[in-house]
């Protein structure tokens, strides 16, 4: 996000005085009324800093400022109020809803300080976020990794419905996009629980007895609480709860949160009945007509994209080799067993240093042959660097 101010008031020759005060100084646009504002934010937007006047027709500087909350949580707001209106101010810092007010008339130093404050606050709160955003997205990887490890059946499944997501919240362009994919990745996580034939089993279709199926019916709740107790992976938690059930959110509807929650539990579900049609031998075509039946108030996009993400994949060049040649970056086209027929890696996933460890354990023991077929992708040529060490 570039560091952009808006200017709100309902008197254009107001904000083009602020605007020449400041020009030299900051990056600023100006915005008459907060409807205009709310306009210049969808088309010119984010903005770092707002800075609203109180008094406004239609709908005035509080109301704004708490509607760009919602929309627009990052970005800092400032509200300039005549004296009679501080009270009222003073009211709407104690809510939140903005970060500091200025009393007109408001010469340029006072503009200037507070702007700069302001723009310092926003790099704290992108800096932090940014920061927490990595942070989660390395445990995240840890999981997983740990889920390749344990499960590689539920792990491929995970990976299938990761690209899924990815692709959905791109055709969508969903805000966010990383929660949506952490949930797609993490959705199968529960299955750690569980004894790798019944991944399988449930993978082709094949019946479990009900004391089987009981136990895997419950793994999106222990998916749920292994994840839940971690800072903002509570809405995750909830949509991988609720992945083979309709979602009901307590609460309003209008928050994007909350929204947020329910959009995601929904195409989480979506992609995995559309996983679950491409394993029973549907075509791509079959299986998103099938899914949206089933889901007739989501977006049509959504199984359209389901059904085209087979054209947006990288080009790559598929071939055989050692242990030793294995590299970082390179996948798995042809699931990995031992000679008893046990899963070791699945389809689709990517090497990496502890599965490279897991495979000469095995290869040691005598337990796999020591040749792969792998994809590696034609973008990551020489450039792939050696990741056995062994």
């Amino acid at each position: 996000m570039h560091e952009k101010i808006l200017l709100v008031d309902d008197e254009p020759a107001i904000l083009q005085g602020y605007q020449r005060l400041l020009r030299n100084d900051f990056q600023t646009d100006i915005a008459v009324g907060a409807r205009g504002a709310l306009a210049a934010i969808e088309t010119k937007g984010p903005y770092a800093v707002v800075v609203s006047d109180m008094r406004m027709p239609e709908m005035d500087g509080i109301q704004f400022l708490a509607k760009l909350k919602i929309i627009s949580p990052d970005t800092i707001r400032i509200m300039l109020t005549g004296n009679a209106d501080l009270e009222t101010a003073t009211g709407a810092v104690n809510e939140g809803n903005i970060f500091r007010f200025l009393t007109k008339p408001c010469n340029k130093e006072a503009m200037a300080r507070t702007l700069t404050a302001a723009l310092v606050q926003f790099r704290l709160v992108t800096a932090e976020k940014d920061l927490l955003e990595k942070t989660l997205r390395g445990s995240v990887s840890v999981l997983t990794e740990v889920l390749g490890l344990v499960n590689p059946s539920a792990f491929g499944r995970a990976l299938r419905l990761r690209r899924y997501m990815g692709h959905i919240v791109q055709t969508l362009a969903l805000p966010g996009p990383w929660r949506f994919e952490v949930a797609a990745m993490m959705s199968q996580l529960g299955c750690v629980t569980l004894h790798p034939e019944t991944i399988e089993a449930v993978n082709s279709g094949r019946k479990l007895a009900p004391e089987e199926q009981e136990r895997y019916n419950s793994h999106p709740m222990v998916g749920r609480d292994l994840l839940r107790n971690i800072p903002r992976l509570e809405p995750i938690a909830w949509m991988i709860a609720h992945q083979n059930e309709f979602p009901s959110v307590e609460g309003d509807l209008a928050n994007r949160e909350t929204a947020d929650m329910r959009l995601g539990a929904e195409i989480l579900q979506v992609t995995l009945q559309f996983d679950d049609l491409i394993s029973q031998g549907f075509s791509r075509t079959e299986a998103g007509h099938h899914v949206a039946r089933r889901h007739r108030e989501l977006d049509p996009r959504v199984f359209q994209a389901l059904v085209e993400i087979e054209l947006e994949r990288e080009e790559r060049q598929v071939r055989d080799c050692g242990l030793d040649e294995l590299t970082s970056g390179m996948v798995f086209e042809v699931e990995v067993r031992t000679h008893t027929g046990m899963l070791i890696v699945s389809r689709g996933q990517e090497v990496t240093l502890p599965l490279l460890l897991k495979l000469k354990s095995f290869c040691d023991k005598g337990s796999i042959q020591g040749n792969f077929t792998v994809a590696v992708p034609k973008s990551a040529g020489k450039h792939r660097e050696h990741a056995s060490g062994l």
